[in-house]
């Protein structure tokens, strides 16, 4: 009763937010940043809840992906907002959970997402992907612009900001809540497990090397993050239980209960749940999605665009075997919302 009675109270908190002049499209705009722990500025993706004027248009849409409507430029609502940052995972960009942005910006969030260089679909400089603690930085110093002298930052609330990452971004928040890297920890579960992360961060990481080690087990929390969500996450072997068990903020998993690339939910997502404090921990497996069912819808055809680009890559269309993906994003909207609107009830 008490999960009912809460997303009837969200139903509810969505229908108020559509009769206070919001847009059901987003306003949507995009900004660069520089940044002294990487070569080039960061690139932002913003979505906010915005008036019914602006230019419409599609955002991350390719012959792959679909993509999402908004209203380039268009007029901010008042008012302060929440804010959610999104960190893509290994390979991924600014746009992969642009599906997320758009609703939760209609339920009256601030949104943004970044491109991490080294591990993103434009950039895979090997230097900076080795870099893992920049992740982290890069979240950070989008904070900083949107609670600082950015053209949107009257609209944000800075006592209010969330982290969802996705992946390799959900290892991102949860360093960034407060987890602590050890690359000890990770060669010893690696020898335990077969995760596909364990592989990523073993080619991209510089394991034996004593600056690398000591960089990524630095503390990276930013105390301005008051919740994070980790979607389907990896790399979870390597952080601290200590640091696990000393997170005070909300937490939200979210695992995918079909595994189709080594990275099973017992060893990253639903591990990462048991170490985390109960009382500020809420899991929740979806059994019907797959990894990639975090990232956008593809469009007909896509996965054999994607074999033919790069043969295995088509699996980044497949979800599990019930519903289809705008379902399991569905329900994935409504456990974020729900989640969000438990840590900062309106």
């Amino acid at each position: 009763m008490p999960r009912l009675r809460s997303r009837l109270l969200l139903a509810l908190a969505w229908l108020l937010l559509g009769i206070t002049g919001a847009s059901a499209t987003p306003g949507f705009r995009t900004a660069t940043i520089e940044t002294p722990e990487r070569p080039h500025p960061l690139t932002l993706a913003i979505w906010y809840p915005a008036a019914d004027d602006g230019a419409p248009r599609l955002v991350g849409d390719n012959p792959v992906f679909q993509g999402v409507a908004v209203r380039e430029a268009a007029t901010p609502l008042s008012g302060r907002h929440p804010l959610v940052v999104l960190s893509h995972g290994f390979g991924g960009n600014r746009f992969n959970q642009a599906w997320l942005a758009v609703q939760l910006a209609d339920a009256g969030y601030v949104v943004a997402a970044t491109d991490h260089p080294g591990t993103s679909t434009f950039d895979r400089d090997p230097d900076q992907a080795a870099a893992l603690w920049r992740r982290p930085a890069d979240l950070s110093r989008v904070i900083d612009h949107l609670t600082g002298a950015a053209d949107l930052s009257a609209m944000v609330d800075p006592t209010r900001i969330a982290v969802i990452g996705h992946s390799l971004g959900g290892w991102t928040s949860v360093e960034i809540a407060g987890g602590r890297f050890d690359a000890d920890a990770f060669t010893r579960n690696c020898a335990e497990t077969t995760s596909i992360a364990c592989t990523i961060l073993a080619r991209i990481g510089r394991l034996s090397d004593p600056d690398w080690r000591s960089h990524m087990g630095a503390d990276l929390v930013d105390p301005r993050v008051s919740a994070v969500i980790a979607l389907d996450p990896g790399g979870i072997g390597g952080f601290t239980q200590a640091s696990l068990k000393g997170i005070t903020i909300p937490v939200l998993v979210i695992a995918a209960g079909v595994d189709r690339i080594h990275l099973p939910a017992e060893t990253e997502a639903r591990r990462l749940a048991g170490l985390l404090p109960d009382r500020s921990t809420d899991f929740h497996e979806l059994p019907d999605a797959a990894h990639f069912s975090f990232i956008g819808l593809c469009k007909p055809g896509a996965a054999t665009i994607l074999e033919r680009e790069q043969p295995g890559d088509g699996i980044l269309c497949r979800d599990g075997d019930g519903r289809d993906r705008p379902a399991l994003h569905a329900e994935t909207t409504t456990l974020v919302l729900e989640a969000l609107a438990t840590v900062w009830p309106r």
